[in-house]
């Protein structure tokens, strides 16, 4: 897919937008210098080229019972089409998977997964994502501290 070109303006409506996606239309216009109804156009051609995907609240995990971010390395029993597509059919219905990567590399997949603590993703582990026919093995890295995670991406 191509990018979509993005002017000044649109950039400074997304950055702003990044910063806080529930501001509001005149609060955004003043920001992007331009009135409330240019402003209510771009972001609806934004939205509907797809540059913005949609709006979602930002939780603090801790706060809600799933304050453990880990990351596990997966490797998968062969390298066929339908043994990846398995894998991702299996991670796509697991709540606690809130990333998946398919890598090329060392491992086949890299997952963010979050949970309560170590026992709730003991269990997550031995009763969910080894049991995913087509996993060989998995490593998990845990993070000591996150230095930085931010959904803002740079324009």
């Amino acid at each position: 897919m191509d990018a979509v070109k993005l002017d000044s303006i649109d950039r400074r409506i997304l950055h702003a937008l990044q910063r806080d996606g529930r501001l509001q239309n005149i609060e955004l216009a003043r920001t992007a210098g331009l009135s409330p109804s240019s402003c209510l156009r771009r972001v609806k051609l934004l939205e509907e080229r797809g540059v913005i995907k949609r709006y979602v609240a930002v939780l603090d995990g801790a706060k809600v019972g799933a304050g453990l971010s880990l990351f596990a390395r997966v490797w998968f029993k062969a390298q066929d089409a339908d043994t990846t597509n398995h894998f991702i059919a299996s991670v796509r219905d697991m709540a606690e998977v809130v990333e998946c990567h398919i890598m090329a590399g060392e491992c086949d997949a890299l997952l963010r997964i979050v949970t309560q603590d170590l026992a709730s993703y003991r269990k997550f582990h031995a009763e969910q994502l080894t049991r995913i026919a087509s996993v060989q093995s998995v490593k998990t890295e845990v993070p000591m501290e996150t230095v930085k995670l931010t959904h803002a991406l740079p324009l």
